[in-house]
């Protein structure tokens, strides 16, 4: 199952603030990725997020279409509340108001994935 990793630029000293942010979000209503037809585009498997100084990284674990995937979370109230929340401590904005403008940050948020590598994929680890 493949892994994205995207960057969020915040304020050094913030840490606090960002971690009670990210305490308090509201899942997402589904983890079941639709595209825009409505069919089955993917699975949102888990998250997790990481923080040090003036770098955040959000990990999302999913199957099927990356882009799908944006898409769904741009539509979640628990992924906007978020970001609305983030603002004040980002040191570079992110046009995340609309599901185009939360895609088009995702794609320029992603770092390249050089290495990935599971147990579930009968590789050892």
């Amino acid at each position: 199952m493949p892994f994205a990793a995207i960057t969020y630029d915040i304020k050094p000293g913030c840490e606090e603030e960002l971690a009670e942010i990210f305490g308090s979000f509201r899942r997402v209503k589904s983890a079941q990725v639709r595209d825009e037809a409505g069919e089955a585009a993917g699975t949102i498997l888990a998250t997790a997020v990481f923080l040090r100084d003036d770098t955040l990284v959000r990990v999302i674990e999913y199957t099927g279409d990356l882009d799908a995937v944006a898409r769904h979370m741009a539509t979640q109230p628990g992924v906007r509340e978020v970001e609305a929340k983030l603002k004040p401590y980002l040191t570079r904005p992110r046009d995340t108001d609309t599901v185009e403008g939360f895609v088009a940050t995702f794609r320029r948020s992603l770092l390249r994935t050089v290495a990935q590598i599971s147990v579930r994929d009968g590789a050892p680890v």
